[in-house]
């Protein structure tokens, strides 16, 4: 488990459902660029499906952390896009599967009017911390 401090209140606000307001750790930071629903050929996955895409956004998601030496435990920041908040619902589905949701991520959820591609329906990046 990661030593990153993750609190889901400071004094004076109310609990983020499903992220913390401030997470920080101290070591080496990790930034992961957004990753998409694409596989290993760079095709999309899961075609207008929200929760197919958001488990495979999560899974490069999973694989460009291992790659720098970290897991889900040593993220500290999360940003998720979507195209439609309507989305939203899968992918936190997706994001609690692979999270400690008693110790979440800071989180920002940004609407967009689009992405790289209309096949794809939302991207997520993030910020990890290891020792």
């Amino acid at each position: 488990m990661s030593d990153n401090v993750h609190v889901l209140a400071p004094a004076g606000l109310a609990p983020g459902r499903g992220y913390s307001h401030v997470a920080w750790g101290t070591g080496r930071l990790i930034a992961v660029s957004g990753q998409l629903a694409m596989d290993e050929q760079g095709r999309p996955v899961g075609l207008g499906d929200p929760a197919a895409q958001a488990r495979q956004v999560f899974e490069n998601l999973r694989r460009c952390l291992a790659e720098a030496g970290a897991t889900f435990a040593d993220v500290v920041k999360l940003t998720l896009y979507v195209t439609d908040v309507a989305q939203l619902p899968a992918v936190r589905e997706a994001r609690d599967a692979v999270i400690d949701t008693a110790r979440p991520p800071a989180s920002s959820a940004v609407v967009v009017a689009g992405l790289i591609s209309p096949d794809y329906l939302l991207e997520v990046d993030a910020l990890a911390v290891v020792p």
